[in-house]
This record gives structure tokens, sequence and C-alpha cells, in this order.
């Protein structure tokens, strides 16, 4: 019997796909091809002129092959000026028409970053081909411009031009980078419509758009689909997950991806070590650390980065500190990475050695290193370093944006000077947003003044009323100063608009096991012992002097509860816990959802005391390292209690102040009686009437 002839359609896709890969295999080994050239390929500015020189006088014959080897040397060398010359020369010789010269040079301004001259090139040619459009696509997703690279599309349909493979990866691409996976589904159906749905690269960047544009549904769709998968589509659908923050998944897949014997890459390593960051799982990433170490990757900057900010995140300083010792050639990430992480922990005055450092070394400083070295200096204290360096970015010129006001004004506030913040607030260039009165009411929470914190969450319930933090803080405020009533208005407020607190949780990894409580947790299966170990606790730090601060109690009930109420917060019983499972000496590492604290804060430190052990707490905020009785944080996290009037020298300094602010003529005659009543409350009365010129309008 006959055997039956395979279909016309799998024929199709059998002679589709070894044409394609024909044509991909064409393009990897265009480079390699014209070392044949006997142009040389590395050729310098000056040998790229002298050669069209030496055409000139008729000492070369120009040739396509000639021009195409001139190209292909100076997209080496990324040499904007070359590729206008070349293109000149090439614009007055015989094969000006040349279409496959011209997409040449529309590749080659795209690799220059001339993108507006590869669009008039392109708009200049009398015909165009398919690669006339990919190359002028592809350059605009590969130099951050999706718009105008999705903007070619419908055009390219109109002539009736059939996108190829490379067509479909650099619209997916752009794609990806707009977020917008409305368009993106639009060509995914395109891909189905000619076909190239299948094709692995093409199903790749598929994968990348749709995780990009947080559709990780349809990432794990089309991967599933894919008939033959390759290293980067695990990377594409290992960094979807990353980028989501699923920790726990992204360690599953990479897992998978070396079942299925494909070898992790430095992007691979980079997604990986990004998501356990985020999650702080420090054993996980000390074990996925030693897989790369067996591997062979070297430890470039590109992984050395993600591999500090891993260690950082989860709580080992120190093995952050040799990672950056150890990275060959750093570079300005690798610094900033670390000194983020001395932010993060509130080494203040390592930070500022760290940046004193990098200006010594010649390192190019920029926005994000100026923003890293204020949160330090706002976490540590130090005001005077913190106002030194908001001023130098004007010597760096780098403009200071709103990112670093809101850390400045954050840096005033926790130190007490509400004042100061206050004026700065209302002295900056551009209007205030809800996250800088949201930096000055976080500051308001922690020094107790109702007054101005009132004043600050109004401007943050109008500039954002969807924010759910301050409705919280504002009620904090009210409770902990004993304003009941305000509180009760507060928190009519926010059931009549549906914010609710989120509740409070903390978790500690024990042998690869999360072990996650919430206050007064009984769920756990070893509760009682748990509680028990508690009550120990509890007794001994009392004998060492700790007692219970129930001023952060936020309850209208009476002493005694209020001290039960202490006792059972999520992070006492995740310590407890961890004292119960984790070996003698062993470092406890806790995440929390929300900040520390006040009164747990306090007892930590005398827990590190009295046992002997170093505890690290995560928040939301920062770190706190807890060793021998201290926190490296100095105590400078918790609330102060501030007397009502400032010192003379204070009330100097704020008259001064609110006189050139009241006469500002930015602020509105109501803007400047606010101000007045503000400023009366920080110091005494008189001293803001006496320097007050109530005559201005």
């Amino acid at each position: 019997m006959r055997k039956p002839f395979p279909s016309f359609l799998l024929l199709h896709r059998l002679r589709r796909r070894r044409d394609a890969d024909r044509h991909y295999a064409a393009a990897a080994s265009l480079t390699a091809s014209v070392a044949d050239i006997p142009v040389p390929a590395a050729a310098s500015t000056g040998i790229i002129r002298d050669t069209l020189d030496r055409v000139d006088a008729r000492e070369l014959a120009a040739t396509p092959r000639l021009y195409h080897s001139l190209i292909t040397a100076c997209a080496q060398r990324k040499s904007l000026d070359d590729a206008r010359a070349i293109h000149a020369h090439l614009a007055g010789s015989q094969f000006a028409g040349s279409v496959f010269l011209h997409n040449s040079l529309i590749h080659l301004y795209c690799k220059c970053g001339g993108v507006a001259d590869a669009r008039r090139m392109f708009d200049e040619m009398s015909t165009r081909d398919m690669c006339s459009w990919t190359s002028l696509i592809a350059g605009y997703a590969q130099n951050d411009m999706p718009d105008e690279a999705l903007g070619l599309l419908p055009g390219m349909l109109r002539g009736r031009f059939k996108p190829n493979g490379f067509t479909f990866a650099s619209l997916l691409k752009a794609a990806g980078a707009s977020a917008s996976s409305g368009i993106g589904e639009q060509i995914h159906a395109l891909t189905v419509k000619y076909d190239w749905h299948d094709d692995v690269y093409v199903g790749s960047a598929l994968l990348d758009m749709y995780a990009r544009c947080g559709r990780m549904d349809m990432a794990i769709a089309v991967f599933d689909q894919l008939e033959s998968k390759n290293g980067v589509s695990w990377n594409a659908l290992i960094a979807g997950f990353a980028r989501k923050g699923d920790g726990e998944t992204t360690l599953l897949m990479f897992a998978e991806m070396q079942r299925n014997g494909f070898e992790a890459t430095h992007f691979t390593y980079s997604s990986v070590f990004s998501a356990i960051a985020g999650i702080g799982a420090l054993e996980q990433g000390k074990w996925v650390h030693a897989h790369m170490i067996k591997s062979g990757e070297r430890l470039s900057a590109f992984v050395g980065n993600t591999i500090l900010d891993m260690y950082a995140k989860s709580g080992s300083m120190i093995d952050a500190r040799k990672v950056f010792d150890r990275v060959d050639k750093k570079d300005l990430v690798t610094w900033n990475s670390m000194l983020t992480a001395f932010a993060q922990y509130g080494l203040g005055r390592e930070a500022v050695t760290h940046f004193e450092e990098m200006r010594k070394c010649g390192v190019h400083l920029n926005q994000i290193t100026f923003l890293s070295i204020l949160t330090a200096c706002s976490h540590g204290g130090l005001v005077k370093e913190g106002k030194q360096y908001f001023d130098m970015m004007k010597e760096h010129n780098l403009e200071q944006e709103i990112d670093h006001y809101v850390t400045v004004v954050d840096l005033l506030g926790r130190a007490g000077l509400l004042n100061d913040a206050l004026v700065f607030i209302f002295k900056m260039p551009m209007k205030p947003t809800a996250a800088v009165w949201g930096a000055l009411l976080g500051s308001c929470r922690m020094h107790k003044n109702a007054k101005i914190g009132q004043f600050a969450a109004d401007h943050v319930f109008e500039l954002d009323p969807d924010d759910t933090g301050p409705p919280v803080l504002l009620y904090n405020i009210y409770a902990s100063t004993g304003q009941w009533d305000a509180a009760a208005r507060v928190r009519k407020m926010m059931k009549a608009t549906r914010v609710k607190k989120e509740p409070a949780c903390s978790w500690v990894e024990i042998e690869n096991t999360v072990h996650m409580f919430v206050a007064n947790d009984d769920t756990h299966p070893r509760s009682e012992e748990i509680y028990k170990k508690w009550e120990e606790i509890s007794i001994q730090i009392r004998k060492a002097g700790y007692v219970p601060n129930t001023d952060y109690v936020l309850l209208h009930v009476d002493e005694q509860e209020r001290q039960a109420k202490l006792q059972y917060h999520s992070e006492k019983i995740a310590l407890a816990f961890a004292l119960i499972n984790m070996p003698l000496g062993a470092t406890i590492r806790i995440m929390k959802n929300i900040r520390i604290c006040g009164d747990c804060h306090s007892a930590f430190r005398y827990i590190s005391k009295v046992f002997e052990r170093e505890i690290v707490v995560r928040d939301t905020n920062r770190f706190h390292h807890f060793s021998s009785g201290s926190c490296s944080c100095g105590d400078y996290c918790t609330p102060q209690k501030l007397s009502p009037y400032f010192t003379c020298d204070h009330h100097k300094h704020l008259g001064s102040e609110a006189q050139s602010l009241f006469s500002y003529r930015r602020l509105s005659w109501n803007e400047r009686m606010q101000l007045f009543g503000l400023l009366t409350t920080l110091c005494h009365p008189y001293t803001v009437i006496r320097r007050f010129d109530f005559s201005q309008s």
C-alpha cells in the first residue's frame, strides 16, 4: 500500500522553517564574512576617509562590495560623522540608487544613534523593500523609540509588504517597551496570519512582550506552544516572573531550565538574583551564587551588581561588600548599588566615605548617586552633609528632581526640623507633589505633631486621594497624642472611603522554609511553644532594663491591656520562633511588610545583648541590624519627644526664613496665612508675629 503524501501545509511549514534557518544563519555570519573584504574591518576614522579619498583619486574602484565593507567597519566603530561621510560619497556615485546599500546605511545610522538621519534616508528612497522597513523599525526599537517603531506598521501593511521574522521580533520588542498589551495582541494576530507564530525567535519575542506587559498568563501560553524552545525563550520567561516580583516561580523556572539541559547565562543569573532580592531569600541566593561559580561564569559588573543588590536586600551586608570588592571592572551601577546598600542599613558615615571615594576615583556621578547619598544622610541623621550634597548637584550640572526634594524633606523632618522642612517645601521651584507632603506627614507621625500632620495630610488627600497610607498615618498621629475624638473622625472617614489598614505580618526563613506570622497568631502548629518562649524572653529582657512602651498601642484602652497588646506583635513571634529553631550564634533575619514597631525595636536591642545574637530586620523603609544591644540606625528611626518650642537660635532662624517666605510672591494670601498659623505652632508666636510683614498682599 502506498504511503500517503504529507499535507501541503506541512511541506510549506518545513520549507518555511528551512528558509528561516538559512536567513538567520546568513545574518549571523554577516560580520564574519566582512573579514574577507580587503578594507580593514576595524578601520579608524582616518582609514575610512583615506579610502574614500583613494576612490576619488581613482586609486580604488568604487564597488558595492567596497561601500558595504566601509559601512560594516563604520558600524563597528559607531561613528556618526563617518556614516554621514560614507552616505555623502555614495550619493555622488553610480550606486546612489542601490536599495541594498541604502538599507545598509539605514542600519548604520541606527547603530550610530543617528535615527533622524536613518528616517531621512528612508523617506528619500524612491524604492523600498521589506528590508528597508525592517531596518528602520529595528533601529527605532533598539534606540528606545517604541512608538515610532510601531507607527511604521500601518504604512508597511498598506504597501502590501509581508513582515518577516526580524520584522516581528523588532515590532514585539517595541510593543513590550511601550507596555501596551493591546498593540502587542494585534501584532500577535499578525504573526498567526503570516504563519510566523511557531518560529522559535518570533515566539521568544512574543513571550518577552507579554511578560513585559505583565501578562504572564499569555507568556506561559506562548511558551508552552513553542515546538522548540531555546535559551532566549527560557530567559524571557524567567525575566518576566522576576520583573513581576514572583521570586518563588522564578526559582522554579530556573531549576526547570537546568533540568531541560539549557545552560544559564549572565542574563539568567541577573534575573534570578533580582527576584531573590525582592523576597530576601538569602539561602536561595547563596545556592544560586554557588551554582554560578561552578558553571564558570565570571563575575562581571552586569551580574555582580545584581548579586550585590541581592545580598544587601537579603540582610547580609558583609557578603554585599565582598562582592563589591571582587567585581573586576566596577561601573557606575556597582558604585551606586553599594551606596544604596549603606543607605538602606542607615550607615550614614560609611555612605559618606563611599561617596567621597567615588569622587576621588573620578566616577561620573548621576542623579541616582545623589538620591542614594541623600537617603543615607536622611537615615543617618546627617543634616549638614545632606544639605551640602543637595547643593552639590548644581556643581555637577545635575537637575534636582522631585525625588531629591522628597528626600531632603524627609531628612529635615526625621531630624525634628519640621519648621525647616515646611519652609523648604514652600520654597521649592516646582509644585510639591503628594510624595513631598507624604514625607512631611511621616515626620509628623515620628514626632507626634498633629497640627502640621493634618496640614500635610490635607494636601496628600487632595493630590492623591487613592493613597491608603496617609489616613492611617494621620490616625496614628492623633491616637499617639491622645486626641481620640480626632482619631475617631479619621477612622470614620477611612470607613466611608473604604480605606483599610494593611495587616502587619512578619516572616522568617528556616531551612529553606518560610514561616509567616501575624499579631496574636495562634495558627502555627507550634504556637503554644512559641508563646511560652516569648514569655521567657520577655522576663529576661525586663531584668536587663527593657520597659514596654505603651505609646505604640494606638487603642483607647487601659494600661494593662496596652501592655498585653504589645507582647505579641508579629515580629516578636517570628523572633521567638527563630530562637527556638536556629542554632546558637546564627544570625536571625526577619522580614516585615510595614515599618517595625518602636517598642519591638527597643525589645530587639535588649534581646541582641541578652541572647548574644545578631538580628537583622528588613521593613518597608530600611534594614535594622541589632548587635550587642544597639541598632545600626542608632535609634534614629524611633520617635523622639520634642519640646513645644524651639531654642532662641531656632527663633531667629525661623523668623528670618518666615519673613522671606511671607513676602514670596508665588504664595497666595491664604497660603501665607496658613503658613503663619503653622509656624506659630513650632515656636513662640511673638517671634513670628514680630518678623512677619502683614502689609504685603
